[in-house]
């Protein structure tokens, strides 16, 4: 979302990318994580790489990791025992990590820069991350596409963005720290109960670990 207009505003296009075969996407919060993706991605033999990167200024995150990347997702702050989790990427994680402020709820931050990376650690790594029995609410400026795979809800964009000032097209579509935390309360005291009820699990919690399918590189002659 941003001042170029309505038909630049590509919020399915993370999504296209995250689910193309043997390509990993990056969507970093900071600089931490952009230098941790750049490592990644030149560390590759085979897979390219894509970067999403913010327009706007970002904040430094506390508790941002180069190392972390090559996780794909993992815990920002160290609240180990969370009401709800906040799952994000990119710019979105700095206004989870506002917006958690302004929560009664203990709140834990997972950023999350690169899915597929995610996807291919050990389930219990990403139990340990995305614990059972927790809410977790993703949230991206862009479609909810692939996202019930991590939450039980989103805070995502249902359409094409608007031209405008950037800070007012974010509050507008519901990014600003104040409405991310407004949103997330509101289903955790509504929908989120009924969901509690019936135990919370998704499918990042079960499934093995992935493997990168290579199948077009290693052709035999």
């Amino acid at each position: 979302v941003g001042e170029d207009g309505p038909t630049h505003q590509p919020v399915e296009q993370v999504n296209l990318v995250r689910c193309t075969p043997n390509v990993l996407m990056f969507r970093p919060a900071d600089g931490n994580e952009t230098s941790g993706s750049y490592k990644v991605a030149m560390e590759q033999d085979f897979t390219p790489s894509v970067f999403a990167l913010s327009r706007q200024n970002l904040p430094q995150l506390e508790g941002s990791s180069i190392e972390a990347v090559a996780k794909g997702g993992y815990v920002l702050n160290d609240e180990k025992e969370p009401d709800v989790i906040f799952v994000a990427t990119g710019s979105e994680v700095s206004g989870c990590v506002e917006a958690a402020k302004l929560m009664k709820q203990k709140v834990r931050i997972v950023s999350m820069p690169c899915a597929k990376l995610f996807d291919e650690q050990p389930l219990e790594y990403r139990r340990e991350v995305l614990p059972f029995k927790i809410p977790i609410i993703a949230v991206e400026a862009a479609a909810a596409a692939g996202w019930y795979k991590y939450a039980h809800t989103t805070i995502t964009m249902k359409t094409f963005g608007a031209s405008g000032k950037g800070s007012d097209c974010i509050d507008y579509f519901g990014f600003s720290p104040k409405k991310i935390a407004a949103a997330a309360t509101a289903w955790l005291e509504g929908t989120g109960k009924a969901y509690a009820a019936q135990g919370l699990s998704v499918a990042a919690q079960f499934e093995p670990a992935s493997k990168r399918d290579l199948h077009y590189v290693h052709y035999e002659h």
